[in-house]
């Protein structure tokens, strides 16, 4: 085994962690053909190299009647390996507008993340032909150029854990010829002959006919899918660039810079720009619709476009990604240096240069959304209205309502995160912070 093709590619593929001081795996097991070559080159790599701690985990999604003697099956071939096992169960409950696999494969990627040790790197067994299959499903739904890139070799998750796929440029022809070779049992998904899945209709019925036809096709498809993430990843650094140049240190996106742009490089970056704060892309249709409100508004209008996560609105020349808060209740005493709030965000007082410290008979109260009640911030003109206050500091009108102000009865004495009142001033006082 040691002196296979194979395994020298995945000893090579995982040179680069090795070298950095990795040494620990894991192996998303499922029980087919590719994950248990995977897990076996893995024993095979701990032989050559003990320092090295691999481990197994087993997802069962409760989607096959046989899921139960897969797990055995896994659990068995780990003992047999002397290889650490696990196993979690997900429960998929099906959702309109996601597919049953994406569903399986968000569920999966979160189970192998909580159950991995810490510091591992986690292997996913994905191999060539399910590149190809990839590239193919994306080609026919018109998807762009990151679409088009298929899957990378290396996956960072939401927690910062990566995953890693040692055998994506190896085709499923020789992982079978390797499992035949040395003997290696493996279960078979009954559904993977279910030709009313997309992707098993790729594969038993185009990949084939393709590649029968066109020789070299698997490899040549390969080097296609291998430019295309080239050309993606030398996109995104020009992104970065022009990103980096039109938001400002709230993450709003600054309309008169964009608007100097190409079409192309405006749609380009307000892509970029949301995909800061969610997954979910909006449609080309609402993207242009996003663009021109943007460009085409009057200075002073409103706009809201409401998307997956939350909402785009306009201000003092900037978009922002808003997202909506938990209500938050109102008029609450506080008699506690922290008050934990209903959106999680914590209040806290510290002592220092702001108000006086309340007398005996003042009640000290936390409230929102109070934009009728009056103070005169320090070092400002006169008395007036909390809203005129928030508009002269340009404080979006989304923000007002979530801004924690403190009263002494029914005096406004702070702002927090922004005005003391000059009449309740104290350079030796106290005041509150909000995080």
């Amino acid at each position: 085994m040691h002196t296979s093709l194979i395994y020298q590619q995945v000893k090579q593929s995982l040179g680069q962690y090795i070298e950095q001081g990795h040494r620990v795996f894991t192996v998303a097991l499922s029980g087919g053909v590719d994950s248990v070559v995977l897990l076996h080159l893995m024993h095979a790599l701990r032989v050559q190299d003990p320092a090295l701690q691999v481990s197994a985990i087993y997802i069962h999604h409760g989607l096959s009647q046989y899921a139960d003697d897969w797990q055995v099956f896994c659990q068995t071939l780990c003992n047999e390996l002397n290889v650490p096992f696990q196993t979690a169960k997900v429960n998929i409950e099906q959702q309109s507008r996601t597919s049953l696999e994406a569903q399986a494969r968000d569920a999966r990627y979160q189970a192998l993340d909580e159950l991995s040790p810490h510091g591992s790197i986690i292997l996913l067994g994905q191999h060539l032909n399910d590149q190809i299959e990839t590239f193919l499903l994306r080609l026919k739904r018109g998807s762009g150029l990151k679409g088009l890139g298929a899957m990378q070799r290396e996956r960072t998750l939401t927690s910062g854990r990566l995953c890693f796929r040692p055998l994506l440029a190896v085709k499923r022809s020789d992982i079978e010829a390797f499992a035949a070779q040395y003997a290696l049992n493996h279960v078979t998904d009954d559904s993977n002959t279910d030709e009313r899945f997309e992707r098993n209709f790729m594969r038993q019925q185009v990949v084939p006919i393709l590649a029968a036809r066109f020789n070299g096709f698997e490899q040549c498809t390969a080097r296609s899918i291998s430019l295309l993430q080239q050309q993606h990843a030398l996109l995104n650094e020009y992104t970065h660039i022009d990103l980096t140049q039109c938001v400002n240190s709230q993450q709003a996106l600054n309309i008169s810079a964009i608007a100097k742009f190409t079409p192309i490089r405006t749609a380009n970056v307000v892509r970029a720009w949301l995909e800061l704060f969610t997954h979910v892309l909006p449609s080309q249709k609402q993207l242009e619709q996003i663009i021109n409100q943007a460009i085409a508004a009057k200075t002073d209008a409103q706009m809201l476009i409401e998307l997956s996560g939350g909402q785009i609105r306009r201000h003092q020349g900037h978009l922002y990604f808003v997202v909506p808060r938990t209500q938050i209740l109102n008029n609450i005493l506080i008699t506690r240096s922290e008050l934990k709030l209903a959106d999680g965000r914590l209040l806290k007082k510290h002592s220092g240069v702001g108000v006086r410290a309340p007398t005996a008979d003042e009640q000290v109260s936390v409230r929102f959304n109070c934009n009728s009640a009056r103070i005169k911030p320090l070092k400002k003109p006169g008395s007036n209205t909390l809203k005129h206050w928030f508009k002269d500091a340009k404080v979006a009108p989304w923000l007002r309502a979530n801004v924690p102000l403190i009263f002494y009865n029914d005096d406004l004495v702070q702002v927090v995160g922004y005005f003391i009142s000059a009449n309740h001033s104290d350079e030796n006082g106290i005041y509150w912070e909000c995080k």
